[in-house]
C-alpha cells in the first residue's frame, strides 16, 4: 500500500493529449485526476484533440466543430472548475493550411490567460504540443506514451512527427515514459524518469454482475482501443473463425478502425461492442473466458506499456496475448503467450478447456503497480520540472 502523501499546492497544468476527455479513461485522466486530488490548489486546462470537420466528411461521419473552452464533468475527489477542457477547431487539411499548429497553440495560450494560468507547467503528451513548447514558455514535461515515430505513416507525417519528438526531447525539462523500452530510444534527453501506468486493483476485484451485452456461452475478451496500429485485423478473424461453435471474440474499446476492417470482424463473426464507461469495464473482464491480446508484434507496439496489462492481471483471469511488450515479460502464471500461427487456436483452447481456473493467490502474485503509486511519481515530476534550474556560476 502507497503511503499517504500531504496535500501539495500547486502548479497549475496546461494538458496536451492524445485522447479526449470522456467516460474510456486512459493514462492521461487517471493521473490528472489524481493529481488534482492531491493538489487542492491546482487547476487543469486539458487540451483534447482537434475536431476536424473535413476529415470527419472524408470518412463518412458528421462534421462538427470543436467544442472550445468548458468546464470539465464532475470527477470525484475534485471540486468544481478546477478543471477545464479546450477541444479547439481544425478548419482545413495542413496541406492547405500548414501552419495549423501555430494556430492551435495560440489557442491554447489564449484559453491559459482566460482562466489565469499565468505560468503553468505545460505537459505534452500529443508530439504536436512541441509547437505550444516553443511559443509558450513554459516548463515543460514531455510524456511519451508511445513511439510515434515509429508507426506507419506517410513520410511527410513521419517527418513531422520525428522533428516535433526531437524537438521536444531536447528541450523538454522531463521526459517520462511509460516502458523501459522508450526510457532506452529518449535516453538522449536531459531527464528520462520511467513512470508505468496502473491499475485501480480495488475496484476491478470488486464483483460486479455480467453484462447484458456479452454473448451467451464462451467469450475471449478483448479490451482497448480497435486501432490498425496495434489490433492485428486478420488475426482477430482468424480467431473468432476457431471460436465457432465454441465461443465468441469480444471486442470492447473505441473503434478507430476504418469502415473496411470493422466490416471484416463483424463478418468473421466478431462481437464489437464499442466504447464503455470505465466503471464497467471490470465487469467484462470478469466475466470473459479468457482475455486476449491480439496485438501486433512490431517496433511500435515495442515500445508501449499496455494499460490493459494490469487491468487484465488485477481480475486474474486467464490471458492469451501475442508476443508483445508487458504480456511477453511478465511472470505472472494466468499469461500466455502465444506466437500469432498459434494464438487462435491458444485462445479456444482456453475457452473449451474443461477445467478452468483464475489466477493464483493474487497475494503471492508478481506486484500490480497502482494509480495511487504512478500518481505519487508523476507529482514529484511535476514538482522537479516548476523549479527553475539552477543559475550557472
Amino acid at each position: 500500500m502507497t503511503p499517504a502523501r500531504e496535500a501539495v499546492t500547486g502548479p497549475d497544468l496546461v494538458v496536451m493529449s492524445l485522447e479526449p476527455w470522456d467516460d474510456v479513461w486512459r493514462r492521461n485522466q487517471h493521473l490528472v485526476a489524481g493529481l488534482l486530488r492531491e493538489r487542492p490548489s491546482a487547476r487543469v486546462l486539458f487540451v483534447e484533440p482537434v475536431s476536424d470537420p473535413v476529415h470527419a466528411l472524408s470518412r463518412g461521419a458528421r462534421p462538427r466543430p470543436g467544442r472550445g473552452l468548458r468546464p470539465a464533468p464532475h470527477v470525484d475527489g475534485v471540486g468544481p472548475r478546477r478543471l477545464w477542457l479546450l477541444e479547439p477547431t481544425k478548419l482545413l487539411p495542413r496541406r492547405v493550411a500548414p501552419r495549423g499548429d501555430e494556430r492551435r497553440a495560440a489557442v491554447v495560450v489564449r484559453a491559459a490567460r482566460r482562466l489565469g494560468l499565468a505560468r503553468p507547467v505545460l505537459w505534452v503528451n500529443d508530439p504536436y504540443g512541441a509547437t505550444l513548447a516553443r511559443v509558450s514558455g513554459w516548463p515543460t514535461l514531455y510524456d511519451v506514451t508511445d513511439d510515434w515515430t515509429a508507426a506507419s505513416r506517410g513520410p511527410a507525417e513521419s517527418r513531422r512527427v520525428t522533428d516535433a519528438d526531437r524537438y521536444l526531447v531536447e528541450h523538454a525539462a522531463t521526459v517520462t515514459v511509460c516502458s523501459p523500452a522508450l526510457a532506452d530510444r529518449k535516453r538522449d534527453a536531459r531527464s528520462v524518469v520511467l513512470v508505468t501506468n496502473g491499475v485501480d486493483v480495488d475496484r476491478y476485484r470488486r464483483p460486479a454482475p455480467r453484462p447484458a451485452d456479452l454473448p451467451p456461452g464462451g467469450t475471449a475478451v478483448y479490451v482497448g482501443t480497435l486501432h490498425a496500429d496495434r489490433l492485428d485485423v486478420g488475426l482477430c478473424e482468424e480467431t473468432a473463425r476457431a471460436l465457432d461453435g465454441a465461443g465468441t471474440l469480444v471486442l470492447v474499446g473505441p473503434v478507430a478502425l476504418d469502415r473496411a476492417d470493422a466490416d471484416r470482424l463483424r463478418r468473421a463473426g466478431v462481437a464489437v461492442l464499442g466504447a464503455r464507461p470505465f466503471d464497467e469495464v471490470p465487469a467484462y473482464l470478469q466475466h470473459a473466458d479468457v482475455l486476449v491480446v491480439p496485438h501486433v508484434a512490431d517496433d511500435f507496439t515495442d515500445s508501449l506499456d499496455p494499460l490493459k496489462l494490469y487491468e487484465y492481471r488485477a481480475v486474474g483471469r486467464p490471458v492469451v496475448s501475442t508476443p508483445v511488450a508487458g504480456f511477453r515479460d511478465t511472470r505472472d502464471p494466468a499469461v500466455a503467450v502465444a506466437p500469432p500461427e498459434g494464438f487462435a487456436a491458444a485462445v479456444r483452447d482456453a475457452v473449451t478447456r474443461p477445467a478452468r481456473r483464475d489466477a493464483e493467490d493474487p497475494a503471492q502474485a508478481e506486484p500490480i503497480p497502482t494509480w495511487s503509486r504512478q500518481v505519487a511519481l508523476m507529482s514529484d515530476v511535476v514538482d522537479a520540472v516548476r523549479r527553475p534550474a539552477p543559475t550557472p556560476r
